[in-house]
C-alpha cells in the first residue's frame, strides 16, 4: 500500500498511526496556485499533413482494442490528427468509455508508434470526452468486423 506518511519512529507496529511527513520536497504551496493555462493549440501545417497524416494513419491501424478485434482508427476512436511545420503529431482520441481498462495502454501504443514514424519530430496524444464515443463513430469496415451489418 502507498501512503504520504511515514510511519512514526517509536514503535513502528503495524497499528501505529502515521507520522506526517515534515519534508520541504512537497511544493505544498502550488495546491494554492491557480492551475496553469492550456498549452496552446497546435497551428496545421497543410504540407507537413499531407506528408506525414497518411503513415499516421497507417500506423494507428495497427493498434487493435484489446477487448474489440477491430483497430481504434476503424473504431472511430481517433477524433484529429495535427501535423505542425515542425513535424510534431498531436492526436486527439477517446476511449470507448471512462472506465476503459485499456486506458493506459492505448494512448502509450498511439504514441511510440507515430513517435517511430520517420519524419515525425514528436508527439502528443490527448483524451478528449467530448463529443463521447458511441458505436455510430464506427466506421462500416468495423460495424462489418463485429458483425453489425
Amino acid at each position: 500500500m502507498f501512503s504520504f506518511f511515514k510511519r512514526g519512529q517509536d514503535g513502528d507496529g503495524p497499528d501505529d498511526p502515521p507520522a506526517p511527513v515534515d519534508d520541504d520536497r512537497w511544493n505544498m504551496d502550488a495546491l494554492a496556485q491557480a492551475p496553469s493555462e492550456p498549452s496552446p493549440a497546435p497551428t496545421p501545417d497543410p504540407i507537413r499533413t499531407l506528408e506525414l497524416k497518411p503513415r499516421v494513419v497507417d500506423v494507428i491501424c495497427s493498434v487493435f482494442d484489446p477487448e474489440i478485434p477491430v483497430n481504434i482508427f476503424e473504431l472511430g476512436l481517433i477524433y484529429d490528427i495535427i501535423v505542425d511545420a515542425q513535424s510534431k503529431v498531436t492526436i486527439h482520441m477517446t476511449l470507448t468509455s471512462p472506465a476503459c481498462p485499456s486506458a493506459q495502454q492505448l494512448p502509450n501504443e498511439v504514441w511510440s508508434r507515430v513517435k517511430a514514424i520517420d519524419g515525425v519530430s514528436d508527439c502528443h496524444v490527448e483524451i478528449v470526452w467530448e463529443p463521447p464515443w458511441s458505436p455510430d463513430r464506427m466506421s462500416d469496415v468495423a460495424r462489418l468486423q463485429l458483425g453489425l451489418m
